[in-house]
């Protein structure tokens, strides 16, 4: 079995992996990095990028639909799924193309192939093995399903959402996370009757329940139907419909039913229990430094339990590059991360929800700024809020830690959002920085104004 020795193997190239192994090359490190499917792994090629291009197409759907409003005599004709699937695919294969160009220019050896880890610094692949000084697991993860419910037909994940080759008349959507509603958002637009089924009491249930009354009040307007609180118990198909069972008595029949109850951890077969990685419900445990129970061996990314965003992996992946290195980079702190969900209207946060901060501070002021007042989100015509959460009493100093937002576009605000939060700003720190005119950025400033006792545009 032929050897092959690094400082760095790792195991898995989505968006945790291949960050690790730019990161590392760039400091010196020789990297080997191993991929079962394609480089890039879910985001790239199944998650974000895909699913973002087809939002993208709804809005444009939308806009064209929607002319009349602004005085444009456009209209809908309808939508082509292969011109849609044609773009889309036409953005993946562009940014797949740079980052094979980018690994390869790092001289990253890049090993195609399914890849198991035997312990204690090694990852066969086929039969090869790989012994690395340091080796980092980042398998990803899978679009999960509920017992007794399989996917196959016109039951479907995500996976098989952004290949359909038709726009359905009627589909469910079983879970309003993140996922649910951005898909149930993509149908909508290209014109499907949508049901979406949510066992919680509100979707986008992890966001502060202000940001789940705007975005259930937005989707009410958009006629996107939702239900909360309700138990799927079943569901039927034939060779043309699938028939939803609730735990309610109502059966609700549709061209599919897509399954958007979350991903779980891409562990199993990996070899990890097996090599005596600490587990738990088939996710990989780790310290706040992303070293598993093992000596020399990390996990990154969905594996690791917490939020399974990409952005989460790419800083995750380059945190352990950096630590390998010896520069000693500062912990990640999760509630630092920004999270959007894409969805029309869109939903945008960072930091603490109010349960979370006053769990956490006791005492917090909060402020609502609704984006009605901004002259930007007016040309847009959308509609939502601007929520910020800071500690301590009215009129007492106390950095801003929960920022939350809804409405078109507000994904783009998040920037400045995470830096209020991770730089532990107070309200009067931004409050005196300029925001340009007229922008939605400017909504941003001026909700800190209000909250430093100072509103320009707000009705008290």
């Amino acid at each position: 079995m032929p050897e092959h020795n690094a400082d760095l193997v790792i195991l898995g190239g989505g968006s945790g992996g291949y960050a690790c192994a730019l990161r590392a090359a760039e400091l010196g490190k020789s990297v080997v990095l191993i991929e079962r499917d394609k480089l890039g792994g879910t985001c790239l090629h199944y998650g974000c990028i895909p699913t973002k291009a087809l939002l993208h197409a709804a809005e444009v759907a939308d806009s064209a639909r929607e002319g009349d409003k602004v005085g444009v005599k456009s209209s809908l004709s309808g939508i082509d799924m292969a011109g849609v699937n044609s773009y889309k695919d036409g953005v993946i294969a562009k940014l797949y193309k740079g980052l094979q160009g980018l690994v390869k220019s790092r001289k990253i050896t890049l090993v195609e192939g399914t890849g198991k880890f035997v312990g204690p610094n090694t990852v066969v692949v086929g039969d090869d093995t790989y012994v690395g000084e340091k080796v980092v697991l980042a398998t990803g993860s899978y679009s999960k399903s509920i017992p007794g419910l399989d996917i196959g037909g016109r039951v479907i994940t995500s996976s098989e959402a952004i290949r359909l080759d038709e726009v359905p008349q009627r589909v469910v959507v079983l879970g309003g996370g993140v996922i649910g509603v951005e898909f149930a958002s993509v149908f909508k637009s290209f014109g499907a009757e949508v049901t979406i089924v949510e066992a919680l009491p509100r979707l986008v249930p992890n966001e502060d329940e202000f940001a789940s009354k705007l975005l259930e009040r937005a989707f009410r307007r958009r006629k996107i139907a939702f239900k909360t609180g309700v138990k799927f118990t079943g569901a039927k198909q034939t060779d043309d419909a699938v028939t939803v069972s609730l735990e309610s008595g109502e059966e609700i029949e549709a061209d599919y039913l897509l399954v958007a109850v979350g991903r779980g951890p891409n562990t199993a077969n990996s070899g990890f229990e097996e090599a005596g990685v600490t587990m738990e419900r088939g996710f990989v445990l780790t310290d706040e430094r992303l070293r598993t129970n093992l000596p020399n061996v990390y996990a990154v990314g969905d594996i690791v339990p917490g939020l399974q965003l990409a952005h989460r992996g790419f800083a995750q992946g380059i945190f352990i590059a950096e630590d390998i290195a010896g520069l000693n980079p500062p912990v990640i702190d999760e509630a630092g991360i920004p999270r959007v969900t894409y969805c029309e209207p869109e939903v945008a946060s960072v930091g603490l929800t109010e349960a979370q901060a006053k769990e956490k501070y006791g005492e917090i002021q909060t402020l609502t700024y609704d984006l009605a007042g901004n002259g930007k989100s007016q040309i847009l015509q959308t509609q939502g809020a601007i929520k910020l959460i800071k500690t301590g009493a009215e009129g007492t100093p106390g950095p801003v830690v929960g920022l939350h937002m809804v409405g078109a576009r507000v994904g783009e605000l998040i920037g400045e959002a995470q830096l209020v939060y991770n730089w532990d700003a107070q309200a009067e720190d931004v409050a005196a920085l300029i925001h340009a005119h007229p922008t939605q950025n400017e909504a941003f400033g001026e909700a800190h104004l209000a909250l430093a006792g100072k509103p320009l545009h707000s009705h008290s």
